[in-house]
């Protein structure tokens, strides 16, 4: 079964994290802000500051195209 590309930033963000097997705690100690911001973003659609979503871009080793052309990633999968 195929796995579905996720379809907003914070799936995308909180997919990469998992991925890397990094805790929330970890990632949060990393870029220096709180586990519930961490979660907002992931769970609750919080968009993050520029500087906070570049660190989690290079933390997390995600493809920017991922973010900001979601619908390439989508054709890639098909």
């Amino acid at each position: 079964m195929q796995k579905t590309a996720p379809d907003n930033l914070g799936a995308i963000i909180k997919e990469a994290r998992e991925n890397a097997k990094i805790t929330v705690e970890s990632l949060a100690e990393q870029l220096n802000i709180t586990e519930r911001y961490i979660y907002r973003i992931e769970n609750e659609g919080k968009k993050p500051s520029f500087e906070v979503l570049y660190k989690l871009i290079r933390i997390l080793s995600i493809n920017p195209d991922a973010i900001f052309y979601p619908e390439k990633r989508l054709k890639n999968s098909k």
